[in-house]
């Protein structure tokens, strides 16, 4: 019965969307006189609502055009929007506004999508030692992060001053390849001060009160032990390539749709992802501090509740992540 039950609901919605659904846009349309993409532009203000919107209704129509409306190249979109202003049969001088709201709308939507290739492009680059590009801006993340500690050599142990896990930091890009690196250096050089304070407490071990539950659970001399060993401490720099990984997923996945485009009035650039990597760092070390975690193996709960926490923040439609964030300041307003 159940089985039933659920194949006659799904023949019901499948039934809904394929006909109801279509015969209920053109019933609209007759009493309006406008579109589906006229009702969005004009009901809906700028932004997040607006563009997704405009990105489900072009996807989801049966008209060839407007589907492959979201993946024409940049310099397609004002021809692209012509000839959707001509399918739909709507004047340019009555309708201007139109013509500027859906422009506005699929330069985000094709920004998006070409951000996701340019930041896949850096993830699947590998570090090369005997790239001098590369060299430099290692070198120069490290002067960002320690400008007044001299690196004695290129291969030495001071790497793990600034959270490495060896004497040669290119091993650890493997992950995440030159993306990893970009967003570290990006980090350290816009937001320096921020970048070299979140580092310091990276490294300093913080005093935990022993409660009574707590103490019940080990001897003293163990909670003296644990309590110092590693505390809230964390490798700045493998966490920073762990949150780059955190930050391509939400970009892959779709969920930063919400914040670029509300963030972002056209076309979302890599330097919109490297600000919001930096705001995620940001959180993310006030969280680590706000869940007080005994040592670092707690580290992937940790990750995993805050990856939570954020992606329950990118659905509501109204999302900027990071509106006042330093390195984003010049972004805000292009």
């Amino acid at each position: 019965m159940k089985h039933f039950l659920r194949m006659f609901v799904q023949v019901c919605l499948y039934f809904y969307c394929k006909c109801l659904w279509r015969c209920l846009k053109f019933v609209v349309r007759k009493l309006t006189g406008r579109c589906e993409l006229q009702r969005i532009c004009y009901n809906i203000k700028p932004g997040a609502s607006r563009t997704m919107k405009i990105e489900t209704s072009l996807r989801g129509s049966k008209n060839k055009l407007l589907q492959t409306s979201v993946s024409v190249h940049p310099d397609a979109i004002e021809k692209t929007i012509d000839d959707i202003m001509e399918l739909k049969k709507i004047n340019p001088d009555i309708n201007p506004q139109l013509g500027v709201s859906l422009q506005a709308c699929l330069l985000q939507i094709v920004g998006y999508r070409n951000l996701i290739a340019e930041v896949e492009k850096l993830r699947r680059e590998s570090y090369d030692s005997e790239n001098p590009q590369h060299e430099e801006m290692l070198l120069k993340l490290w002067k960002c992060l320690k400008p007044d500690c001299p690196l004695e050599a290129r291969i030495s142990k001071q790497w793990c001053e600034i959270g490495f896990q060896g004497d040669d930091p290119k091993t650890d890009f493997r992950g995440m390849g030159l993306l990893g690196l970009y967003n570290l250096l990006y980090f350290a050089e816009r937001d320096a001060a921020v970048a070299q304070q979140v580092l310091s407490d990276s490294l300093q071990p913080k005093y935990r009160e022993v409660t009574k539950e707590e103490l019940s659970q080990f001897s003293k001399a163990e909670w003296e032990k644990k309590k110092f060993d590693k505390a809230i401490g964390y490798s700045f720099a493998i966490v920073g390539i762990n949150i780059t990984d955190l930050a391509y997923n939400l970009l892959v996945s779709g969920a930063l749709k919400t914040h670029f485009y509300n963030v972002a009035p056209e076309a979302p650039t890599l330097s919109h992802f490297q600000q919001t990597f930096c705001y995620l760092v940001h959180e993310f070390h006030k969280f680590w501090i706000e869940e007080d975690p005994l040592d670092i193996m707690e580290f992937n709960r940790v990750r995993e509740k805050f990856h939570k926490r954020i992606l329950k923040q990118l659905q509501n439609p109204d999302m900027a992540l990071c509106p006042h964030f330093a390195a984003s300041e010049s972004l805000i307003n292009m």
